[in-house]
């Protein structure tokens, strides 16, 4: 009998030798396979925040490897950090800038293109007092400090349109993140906290703070993209078929987590909410439409606000725009 299986095994050889050169080719051709996948660095603003999500859910869910894409995050407590890491070369790309930041910086010159679209509007941006506190609307804020995450994040620039438009005088003040956020606003350090869905909700609904504005009480905001996402010029002119990759997959990801239940698992689980509160952040705040990575809305408000506050000099030439948005449909 051994003789028989030593004879089948003789036999056998050269078929697996065969077969496992195909299977090596095969998993070198696959554009989901571990071999062929190609990293891609990515900086993204806030944590937690669904929109800002996207990556994070959608390589989870195995989308950007299906696509041959292998993504490395860091998270940021803003998009003027985010900015500053496509900047100084530790991202290839950067998710969820405030607009106007990134339209300062480019017309600095810096070797940026934005290549997606991020949130249009500011129903997801709130800012919060403590229960305790006699401040009821934005408007009584007046002389107070209110917080912001960093210079050059959408949350910056709603402060400075509450300011200009409410007619007060406050003093911004960079806090950082959401729960550095937090801290500072029940340490009583600053008076008017911001934040995101699902941060706070648990402690809106428990009576600890009370929502006092949203960045959507500033009118002009409700058809702007605040937040967009920016590629370097390198990473655009050397490898445009992997930045193609990455859009394909961060747009199928969006798709995934508007149409499935396993997404609002895996965001409650990054997160550390119950799913019922994730779930809430996703169908009240944050519109699907609001996330069209294929569109930017709104710019030449945006400039024109950006001018304002004088985040640029002039609005940029019609050459300029062309040259910065890639691959996007901008309404003026």
């Amino acid at each position: 009998m051994k003789s028989v299986i030593g004879f089948l095994e003789r036999q056998m050889s050269p078929v697996r030798g065969i077969l496992s050169l195909a299977l090596i080719v095969s998993s070198l051709l696959s554009p989901g396979s571990a071999f062929a996948n190609d990293p891609v660095r990515l900086a993204v603003s806030q944590r937690g925040n669904w929109q800002s999500a996207v990556a994070e859910l959608g390589q989870k869910a195995g989308i950007f490897q299906k696509h041959g894409l292998d993504l490395d995050l860091t998270f940021t407590d803003g998009g003027g950090q985010t900015l500053q890491a496509v900047l100084s070369n530790s991202a290839d790309i950067g998710i969820s800038i405030g607009t106007e930041g990134v339209l300062a910086t480019y017309s600095k010159g810096a070797p940026i293109r934005v290549v997606s679209g991020g949130m249009i509007g500011s129903s997801d941006l709130y800012w919060y007092v403590p229960a305790a506190s006699p401040i009821k609307s934005i408007s009584d804020a007046a002389g107070k400090t209110i917080a912001y995450s960093a210079n050059g994040s959408s949350t910056d620039a709603v402060v400075r349109g509450f300011l200009s438009y409410f007619k007060i005088t406050a003093t911004p003040v960079a806090t950082g993140g959401m729960p550095a956020t937090y801290t500072q606003i029940m340490s009583k350090q600053i008076d008017v906290g911001w934040s995101l869905p699902p941060f706070g909700l648990e402690a809106l609904d428990q009576g600890k703070i009370r929502l006092i504005a949203t960045g959507n009480d500033l009118p002009y905001l409700r058809s702007q993209s605040v937040r967009i996402s920016i590629a370097s010029l390198k990473f655009v002119q050397e490898k445009p078929e992997v930045l193609k990759r990455f859009l394909d997959a961060y747009r199928e990801s969006i798709d995934w987590m508007y149409g499935s239940d396993e997404s609002i698992k895996f965001y409650a689980a990054i997160t550390s909410v119950p799913e019922a509160v994730a779930k809430r952040a996703r169908d009240e705040f944050y519109p699907k439409a609001a996330l069209d990575p294929a569109k930017i809305s709104g710019l030449d408000s945006i400039m024109a606000g950006a001018v304002n506050s004088k985040f640029i000099t002039a609005p940029l030439s019609d050459a300029q725009i062309k040259e910065l948005f890639v691959g996007v449909a901008v309404i003026r």
